[in-house]
C-alpha cells in the first residue's frame, strides 16, 4: 500500500526530544506522492486534539471531523513539519483531509516557513 498525500494515519513519534510532539499522534502526509513511492522518508505535519489548542495562530489549522474522517476536531500544527520513516505507518489511513483543508494547511506551512 502507497503513502498518499492528504491522508491522515496515527503514528508513533517516540523518541522524541524536547518540545517535540510525542506519543501516538495523528499526522498529515504533506510529501508528493512521488516522493513517497521511492523509498526515502515521509514528510508530515503533525497533529493534536484541537482541544489542546487553547488560541488561534497562523501556524494552527483547526480541522473539523467532516473534513478528515477523524472522529474529532484534530489541529494541523503546521509549525511541526517532521519526516519520518514509512516503516512507522500503518497499513491503512485513519482518515485522508479533503482538498480545501490540505490547501489551508500548505498556506500555514508556507506561512511557518516563509515560502
Amino acid at each position: 500500500m502507497a503513502i498518499q498525500r492528504g491522508e491522515i494515519y496515527f503514528v508513533s513519534l517516540n523518541p522524541v526530544v524536547g518540545r517535540e510532539q510525542a506519543g501516538l499522534r495523528p499526522v498529515l502526509v504533506l510529501s508528493s506522492d512521488k516522493i513517497n513511492r521511492l523509498p526515502l522518508v515521509v514528510t508530515v505535519v503533525i497533529g493534536t486534539k484541537a482541544s489542546n489548542v487553547k488560541q488561534a495562530f497562523a501556524s494552527t489549522v483547526l480541522v473539523p471531523p467532516e473534513e478528515s474522517g477523524l472522529p474529532i476536531e484534530t489541529a494541523s500544527l503546521c509549525f511541526q513539519v517532521r519526516s519520518l520513516d514509512a516503516s512507522r505507518f500503518p497499513d491503512q489511513p485513519a482518515g485522508k483531509l479533503s482538498d480545501p483543508c490540505l490547501a489551508q494547511v500548505e498556506n500555514a506551512v508556507r506561512w511557518c516557513l516563509e515560502l
